[in-house]
């Protein structure tokens, strides 16, 4: 190989556009949400009013409503504290929250200011290429594989702060992040990863990528 071709075989590597390869979708999103109250929550009282909530406090302290648009489960407590899980959107937090408050007034329990905050965002995703797990626990650091327990390899990435569990097929699930803006910019720094430092085994032709979709 000539100086010439190697320089152009180097400069399309480092041309390359992870962007592109990415693959992923978010399947939940998690928030917690307080309010101001003048005493506790009667949720015996809500339970009355809305026949649709289950609320057995010998099994579980909070009570479960569920929102049908935008689907979400949301847990409430007697202290006020909600957390809503389900949602595929970050967006849509507000609008259950502002049903789920009106549900509560309903029954008669006045409360006030829902400051709601995203915990956690989960999603899924594939890299597009089998992964060499072994490799991958000694290469990447904050890692952690044991097959004979879990088939994954758990990576801790430390900026963005999230945690991936990534397996041979290239299977890949995103936890710990709390924007979306997160979830793509660990996706995208994975992706990249795995192919620089030489863990991903076989890489699908680029034909065959999805066309990339944020949610």
């Amino acid at each position: 190989m000539s100086d010439e071709e190697f320089d152009e075989e180097n400069d399309e590597e480092e041309d390359h556009d992870y962007e592109t390869d990415l693959d992923y979708k978010i399947e939940n999103v998690v928030a917690t949400v307080s309010v101001e109250l003048t005493e506790k929550i009667d949720l015996n009282q809500i339970a009355r009013k809305h026949a649709e909530v289950e609320y057995n406090p010998e099994r579980f302290p909070g009570l479960v409503m569920r929102i049908e648009k935008p689907r979400a489960t949301i847990l409430i407590f007697s202290t006020g504290k909600m957390v809503v899980t389900g949602l595929r959107k970050a967006v849509e937090a507000p609008r259950v929250v502002e049903k789920v408050v009106k549900n509560i007034r309903k029954a008669g329990i006045k409360l006030a200011n829902p400051e709601i905050t995203i915990q956690n965002i989960v999603a899924s995703g594939d890299l597009h290429t089998n992964i060499d797990l072994n490799m991958a626990a000694i290469v990447m650091e904050y890692a952690m594989y044991e097959p004979e327990v879990f088939p994954g390899l758990i990576y801790r990435m430390q900026d963005p702060k999230t945690v991936f569990l990534i397996f041979s097929t290239g299977r890949i699930v995103c936890t710990g992040a709390k924007k979306k803006e997160i979830v793509r910019e660990a996706v995208l720094k994975l992706n990249q990863q795995v192919r620089e430092l030489g863990v991903a085994k076989k890489d699908i032709s680029e034909s065959e990528y999805q066309d990339i979709t944020f949610i």
